[in-house]
């Protein structure tokens, strides 16, 4: 993915180092993300979301608190404070660059800071936070055994993550100092929250007190299995999958009135990403999807692959026309399942093919109807199932007009 590196000042003048992740084409939407409790911008979770991301058209503004990372000054001197004001600062710098933030995006403490820095950030419409602790004092737990010694020292020295950090005690009154859930409480934007109930550093009994203080919309999103740094690429893949999902709502604008037109076939654009051998983003209007290949195909099956889709398209149009006869003529059908498979067979072996020699391609269709269905409205329906129009246009001669586009970069993004 395209990445900018830049610095901005922090809260107390020193210089912070940023990352922003660009799509490929225009953003739909820019974020902000927050990092875990002495992680940093780079760490694999803040990166992996927000390669994700970006492949869904999103552009994510990560960067390093004071101290850590690339950025000036001592980790000591920072608090949950400035970590507010910080994350402030950074929509500050892409509103007066890029675009104002209108997803924000927290890991554990990171999280915390989001939802107390979100009602200072007016143009970010949704709030996602991932095994964020209720109470920010909750982080005062991995290094419970110092804090007598920090309040009597002034200072002292803990080992977090296996490196050591210093702790000031004005960290310890800083943090004591915020009411977290009357702040969420007053968010008044969409709220997503994401936790894993097997989540042994901040317990899952966090996300249910968030989730209790939040007005609607609001969302959880159980991370079963994964654990509180999101080590597993697959748990960072779906993590950003269901964030780039559910933002799709809040975060695209309504058309004006009479600003589309929905008389015409829409243009599907694909265009690789670059991020793997067969990575594409697939945009249709509004709406972006990924593409890919299994492992067994040699991709990272971060997306349903060419075949998955077409399959996908018979089986929607399949359900589709079944819903519309079965509207028409006010059938009993309750809800219809397709599923399907797509494989090869030998044309000798298919006794209604006119090709005798080679492979063919075969799709196996197989429909469930619930409802109060008599034998005859079933059997009408699976008739009206073959009369879809994506089953007509693979059962027919289609012809492929393909030509080269001079400038495909540009005309993409113009789409």
């Amino acid at each position: 993915m395209p990445s900018e590196r830049f610095q901005f000042s922090g809260s107390d003048g020193l210089k912070l180092a940023a990352t922003l992740d660009l799509p490929d084409t225009a953003p739909v939407a820019y974020a902000l993300f927050a990092h875990c409790f002495t992680c940093g911008k780079d760490v694999l979770a803040a990166k992996r979301i927000a390669a994700g991301l970006t492949a869904r058209g999103i552009a994510v503004l990560r960067f390093d608190f004071t101290g850590l990372g690339a950025s000036e000054g001592e980790f000591a001197n920072s608090t949950f404070s400035s970590n507010i004001a910080d994350l402030v600062l950074a929509a500050d710098h892409l509103r007066q660059t890029r675009e104002a933030p209108a997803l924000l995006i927290g890991h554990s403490l990171g999280g915390a800071a989001i939802l107390a820095a979100a009602t200072q950030i007016p143009e970010a419409k949704a709030v996602v936070t991932i095994a964020a602790p209720s109470d920010p004092a909750h982080v005062t737990h991995m290094f419970a055994d110092r804090i007598e010694d920090i309040k009597t020292q002034g200072k002292v020295e803990v080992s977090l993550a296996g490196r050591p950090f210093h702790i000031k005690r004005e960290f310890l009154d800083d943090i004591a100092e915020h009411n977290l859930m009357e702040q969420v409480r007053q968010l008044h934007k969409a709220l997503l929250i994401m936790h894993s109930p097997t989540d042994d550093t901040v317990g899952i009994d966090n996300a249910t007190h968030i989730f209790a203080a939040a007005k609607h919309p609001k969302s959880f999103i159980s991370l079963l299995g994964a654990d509180h740094l999101l080590s597993q690429k697959r748990d960072t893949s779906y993590v950003a999958d269901v964030i780039a999902s559910w933002a799709q709502r809040y975060l695209e604008a309504p058309p004006a009135a009479g600003t589309v037109d929905d008389t015409g076939p829409r243009n599907v654009i694909v265009q690789e990403t670059r991020r793997s051998k067969f990575q594409q983003t697939v945009t249709v209007g509004s709406h972006r999807l990924i593409a890919d290949e299994p492992v067994a195909a040699g991709g990272d099956d971060t997306g349903p692959g060419p075949y998955d889709y077409l399959l996908a398209a018979l089986g929607a149009c399949t359900s589709m026309t079944m819903r519309l006869y079965a509207d028409r003529k006010s059938l009993p059908l309750d809800r219809v399942t397709v599923m399907l498979r797509h494989s090869k067979i030998h044309a000798e072996d298919c006794a209604d093919c006119e090709t005798k020699v080679g492979l063919l391609d075969q799709i196996e269709r197989e429909i469930a109807m619930d409802g109060a269905l008599d034998t005859e409205q079933r059997q009408k329906l699976m008739e009206i199932a073959d009369k879809c129009p994506v089953h007509r246009t693979l059962t027919s001669e289609i012809r492929i007009v393909t030509r080269a586009m001079d400038q495909p970069s540009a005309q993409i993004v113009a789409e």
